[in-house]
């Protein structure tokens, strides 16, 4: 309830106001990076207060928390009506934060960020599967459904539980021994504070992202750009803001792996949870052309993503340089096709 004033009180301020929408956006800007930062810390510092790697934390956590803005944005589209931007948002976010956040992680860290193989086998081949049997589910007649819609959520309850079972037996943490030679971070904070400024900080990231998606779409519209572009491109870069944010900067705090963790299960959420939850609320239908346009280019970028991390098992500049090349081609495709 809160939340819808929020949204409509900014629609009111900034809506029509190309000044106002610049102003806004900038200050979105700054208040969203410390927000990140705040909440970069302490998911670092739930990681080590719970005793579990920080990619599982960067999986479940943060990416729950991070797709926070896309769901709301999916649901309220879907139920609003307007089930193309509903799932267009979702798996145009999955190629945003691999092809941007991700990407800008990888560049802007301060070395390689390892991945831990166990974690990205298991991730990695969920997150494709679960791709196909998305389009598998939309490509005969280019809807998915409230029963294909539970099933993904279903899928995504299983493979928490999965993920969960791994780490209780010990497979996951056997494998992070490279991680702990530091002093860790958040030992002399209480349990109550790290969760305080947990939900505080992520509450700032959604309320700047809010902030942001709706002075830009003020802005492309002033500058006469379609409704098609700003829905498809601008509103799921836009949801996907609190990812960028968050990678950058767990890049250059040293913490990448948080990192490839919140985007790899963001990534997993944005079918499942995102486009799963969504398709139960309503029907979520793509025209052909958008089907064969955003899957494609959803399993392309996705799939040098997972290849890249899985050589060498670590996420380095020159790998980051590739997937902003993609998305680069992807946007112009985009535009010229559209």
């Amino acid at each position: 309830m809160i939340e819808e004033y929020v949204v409509q009180l900014l629609e009111n301020i900034i809506q029509g106001n190309l000044v106002i929408a610049w102003v806004a956006l900038l200050g979105a800007f700054a208040i969203l990076a410390k927000c990140a930062d705040v909440f970069v810390e302490n998911s670092i510092a739930l990681a080590n207060r719970l005793g579990i790697p920080k990619l599982v934390v960067g999986i479940v956590l943060v990416s729950l928390a991070t797709t926070a803005p896309e769901l709301a944005v999916s649901l309220m589209s879907a139920l609003g009506g307007e089930p193309q931007m509903a799932l267009g948002n979702a798996i145009g976010s999955v190629i945003c934060d691999d092809g941007l956040a991700l990407a800008l992680c990888g560049i802007m860290a301060v070395g390689p960020i390892a991945v831990i193989p166990g974690i990205l086998r298991t991730s990695g081949i969920f997150l494709i599967s679960i791709e196909i049997l998305a389009f598998l589910f939309i490509i005969g007649d280019s809807t998915l459904n409230r029963w294909e819609g539970g099933v993904l959520v279903a899928l995504f309850v299983c493979y928490l539980i999965f993920l969960f079972y791994q780490h209780r037996k010990g497979k996951l943490d056997q494998e992070q021994n490279a991680e702990e030679t530091a002093v860790e971070a958040g030992q002399g904070a209480s349990m109550i504070k790290i969760v305080a400024m947990f939900i505080l900080s992520l509450g700032g990231i959604i309320i700047a992202s809010e902030f942001i998606i709706t002075s830009a779409k003020t802005i492309a519209l002033s500058f006469g750009m379609p409704t098609a572009v700003v829905a498809a491109v601008l509103v799921a870069f836009g949801t996907s803001i609190p990812e960028v944010a968050t990678c950058i900067t767990a890049a250059r705090k040293n913490e990448g792996e948080l990192a490839v963790g919140n985007i790899i299960g963001a990534d997993i959420m944005n079918i499942c949870w995102v486009a799963g939850a969504s398709a139960i609320a309503n029907d979520l239908e793509l025209s052909p052309e958008e089907i064969w346009f955003m899957f494609p280019w959803m399993f392309v970028i996705v799939g040098v993503m997972l290849f890249l991390l899985w050589r060498g098992h670590n996420l380095n500049r020159q790998k980051g340089f590739i997937l902003l090349g993609l998305y680069v081609v992807y946007l112009v495709s985009f535009f010229l096709l559209f």
